[in-house]
């Protein structure tokens, strides 16, 4: 119980009129009887509040399940459970945990006269993992305002945000995926593909795809149909430390709204990617090194897809130091057969000595794409044009060349990679699902694996 706002302008006025009574001594049977005439209210007031208000019982009704950046609907029913006055307007604060966003509260209803009365308001997740609506608080004003009484009702609800995977998980074909993920058509040559049927020859099919003997056969053209090559071996390394604690726009990653570090977007990413191998029969194993370190084996069937987001979906990143020649060298340890490893990470030159012992074994060993997630800082400032600013400093021209020549060194970084027989991505965060899938579709196709 605490103080309302008529109680503050009661006492304002004995305030004012005991100042006046003490230049004007007449006023002070005034002021007397106006603190006489208020007493009977106030403690009235407060009997009415703390005795005759009658009990509520709050439920909220929410989603356990939501996606981060995507604003969900809470619910509140608001019961009255005994007889009592019911007067007013109550104000409704709900307990909501650190990982939302939220403007609308608290919200002002009317005090529920009989039955329940529900109201709804929205949140915003702004961060993966797990989360708990602890309690909620209702203040409750005097008939008068003399007094407001707050009193908190224990209504727990926890659940889980998860990254943006919207559209994907609803079971449609791959072929209906494609604006969403950037998957391009490759026409089939037939070379690392494994041979599925025959078929009579069609306008745009290659000579080369003709089955000769089932041409001479049949007399008339026929081709052979192919599919990607199956049950094979897919390998996804995030790093959760630094290099891709950088903040991007979550406008670039699928939400809107929030800010999002280069790790939301490279999880978001293998996710996808995920359920593309995983759709195309293969095996999917997932690891995460830096401020997180975890491993999930690999498995085979879309029954696997809900076990890899329950296993990533609460990881985060942090400024902390993180070792990719330790990653591959457990990757190494852990493998038993030929596997394509995708090891999403913000390569720089520095990496080159310390990689250079454990790349070349992996690449005799498995297939392996270096994802590198580039800073759009370092772009904008090298692709700035300074020459005819007549507002250029030097500390412009020297920004805009360390720019270069950083990206200059990365790229030549790949390009001794690329001459290893690794396979190179150096990508911005907002194209990496695409291009990452693209990746995937063109070393099925090509039989790399």
């Amino acid at each position: 119980m605490r103080a309302g706002t008529s109680i503050f302008i009661i006492c304002f006025a004995l305030l004012a009129l005991g100042g006046c009574a003490y230049f004007f001594p007449p006023l002070f049977m005034v002021w007397v009887l106006t603190l006489l005439a208020a007493l009977p209210f106030v403690f009235g007031d407060f009997i009415m509040l703390r005795f005759f208000t009658p009990t509520l019982s709050i439920n909220r009704e929410m989603s356990a399940s939501l996606t981060i950046g995507i604003s969900a609907s809470v619910r509140l029913t608001i019961a009255r459970n005994a007889k009592g006055i019911a007067f007013g307007t109550i104000n409704v604060f709900d307990i909501y945990d650190d990982h939302f966003d939220c403007d609308e509260l608290p919200l002002s209803i009317p005090y529920p006269k009989e039955g329940s009365l529900s109201v709804e308001y929205r949140v915003l997740p702004a961060e993966r993992g797990d989360w708990e609506f602890s309690a909620c608080e209702v203040l409750i004003d005097s008939p008068f305002q003399f007094w407001r009484r707050k009193i908190r009702y224990a209504v727990k609800t926890r659940g889980r945000t998860y990254p943006v995977f919207s559209g994907i998980t609803s079971g449609t074909d791959i072929r209906s995926n494609h604006e969403l993920s950037g998957e391009k058509r490759v026409r089939k040559r037939g070379i690392g593909l494994e041979f599925e049927s025959l078929r009579d020859w069609q306008e745009g099919d290659s000579v080369r795809a003709i089955d000769w003997r089932a041409t001479s056969r049949k007399r008339q053209a026929i081709v052979r149909d192919y599919v990607e090559e199956q049950d094979q071996q897919i390998l996804i390394i995030l790093d959760s430390g630094y290099r891709l604690h950088r903040l991007v726009n979550g406008e670039d990653t699928g939400t809107s709204g929030i800010m999002l570090t280069q790790f939301d977007a490279a999880l978001n990413a293998a996710l996808l990617l995920a359920y593309f191998a995983l759709k195309h029969g293969d095996s999917v194993a997932t690891g995460v090194f830096g401020n997180t370190d975890r491993w999930l084996p690999p498995k085979k069937g879309m029954s696997a897809l809900p076990h890899i987001i329950n296993a990533l979906y609460d990881v985060k990143s942090a400024s902390v130091p993180s070792s990719i020649f330790s990653a591959l060298e457990n990757t190494l340890a852990r493998l038993r057969r030929r596997t394509f490893i995708i090891c999403i990470s913000n390569f720089r030159e520095e990496d080159e000595e310390e990689l250079s012992r454990i790349l070349p074994l992996l690449g005799r060993r498995h297939l392996l794409l270096m994802v590198s997630l580039c800073e759009d800082e370092a772009g904008a400032l090298s692709n700035r044009n300074l020459s005819n600013s007549p507002d250029t400093h030097d500390d412009d021209i020297l920004l805009s060349e360390a720019a270069s020549n950083y990206i200059a060194q990365r790229k030549k970084l790949y390009k001794k990679w690329e001459h290893l027989g690794l396979l190179t991505l150096d990508t911005s965060a907002a194209n990496l699902s695409a291009k990452l899938i693209n990746s995937f579709l063109a070393v099925k196709r090509q039989g790399l694996l």
